[in-house]
């Protein structure tokens, strides 16, 4: 690792700490940046293992970071992919409300989505529904034209590409494990050697409070992992699915419930749920890390939450663990889809930080501390709005970091 005294380090090589590290490259090519990252590759969890979804910034309460950053960042993104040759496609996204008692949910949406700028939303009846989705339920739908897919770990290597071009170090297999402060600086301990800094931008996702830990810091939430489960539609059966088909949200939670999505690759896949992962990085449901176990169980506002969603969670963790009752969650959307039509299963992480009391932050979250800013809570829509995100913490850190 070059010994150079760098005046930023940034932790955690997914999207985000990427987009970040291309931005100060860009704007201040004299600063010295390096990013760590404890993964033989870039986007190795988030990134890489989300549903690939450019959202249109529908869910979100207008004025909050999500509706804004994500309204300005698909554009900036889809840009971005053209001059990079990163490809996607604009194949539409269809919120389908099942009964009478979700079209209050359905209009509200639809409030937000047109207070947030999400372009050409259209309230759709069931004709129109069958005539864009002929094996989909509902009997009314928001269609949302600005909706895509796309690869975002593509669109993560391109930044740290851009980023390297521009004279930045990216170090992986740089696992951060002790941080210390002396002589004004941070000195970092990594599994690549000593790292020696300014400042830091914390951007670690399923691990920025463990991060945040290390320097002394108390941020007041606890990042509790979530494991989404889905399912791959076989091949011959992908046709049931044109483009993305979601119900209606619990306007409680920060999930978006079991849908169908298309992917870039052509593939459709179903699902995922949202279940209590017992490790940060809790992939499989045998999943056990004892030291987050522990962390997780220790926090108040862990057992807060738990009184509050028991109900929710125990329903998702006998999802989890019945396919048959999973089969019939996807069925209430396209009936036709059977047991034999999935495929193989996958998942993926969500870092979801709670606070003290129990909520579960629906916002965007980014702190300061002495000498360094902290992505507390950057789940979906993080990536669509990576570039929105980069800019919005590159503002904080010309301040808080006095950079030139």
């Amino acid at each position: 690792m070059d010994s150079t005294r760098h005046d930023i380090a940034i932790v955690g090589g997914g999207i985000i700490g990427l987009a970040t590290a291309m931005r100060l490259a860009q704007e201040h090519p004299r600063v010295k940046v390096v990013v760590l990252e404890k993964e033989g590759r870039v986007a190795e969890h988030q990134t890489g293992h989300n549903s690939g979804v450019i959202h249109a910034g529908i869910y979100y309460a207008p004025g909050s970071q999500k509706a804004n950053f994500c309204a300005q960042g698909g554009p900036l993104l889809r840009r971005f992919s053209d001059e990079h040759g990163i490809p996607y496609e604009m194949c539409g996204k269809l919120i389908v409300a099942l009964t009478e008692g979700e079209l209050p949910r359905l209009e509200e949406l639809f409030r937000r989505g047109t207070a947030n700028g999400a372009a050409g939303l259209e309230m759709i009846g069931p004709e129109r529904l069958r005539e864009l989705e002929p094996h989909a339920a509902g009997i009314k739908a928001i269609l949302s034209p600005n909706t895509g897919i796309i690869a975002f770990r593509r669109v993560a290597e391109a930044y740290a590409g851009e980023f390297t071009k521009q004279g930045g170090e990216l170090v992986l297999d740089a696992r951060l494990t002790a941080v210390r402060r002396a002589d004004g600086r941070l000195h970092l301990e990594t599994t690549k050697g000593a790292v020696s800094a300014a400042n830091l931008i914390n951007c670690a996702g399923l691990h920025a409070d463990a991060v945040a830990r290390m320097m002394g810091v108390d941020i007041g939430v606890r990042i509790i992992p979530f494991r989404g489960e889905y399912f791959s539609i076989k091949p011959e059966r992908a046709h049931l699915v044109r483009s993305l088909i979601y119900p209606v949200p619990d306007p409680r939670l920060p999930f978006l419930g079991v849908h169908f999505t298309k992917r870039i690759t052509g593939e459709v896949e179903a699902g995922p749920n949202a279940v209590l992962a017992f490790a940060r990085e809790g992939y499989r449901k045998t999943s056990l890390s004892p030291g987050d176990t522990a962390g997780m169980l220790a926090f108040p506002g862990f057992w807060r939450m738990s009184r509050t969603y028991w109900r929710t969670g125990f329903n998702e963790q006998y999802r989890s663990w019945m396919k048959g009752v999973f089969l019939r969650s996807l069925q209430t959307l396209v009936p036709d889809i059977r047991m034999d039509d999935l495929g193989e299963p996958g998942s993926g992480v969500r870092a979801q930080a709670v606070d003290r009391k129990g909520k579960l932050l629906q916002d965007f979250s980014i702190a300061e501390t002495r000498n360094a800013i902290h992505v507390l809570n950057a789940p979906s829509p993080g990536a669509t709005s990576s570039l929105t995100i980069s800019r919005y913490i590159v503002d904080m850190a010309r301040k808080s970091f006095g950079l030139n």
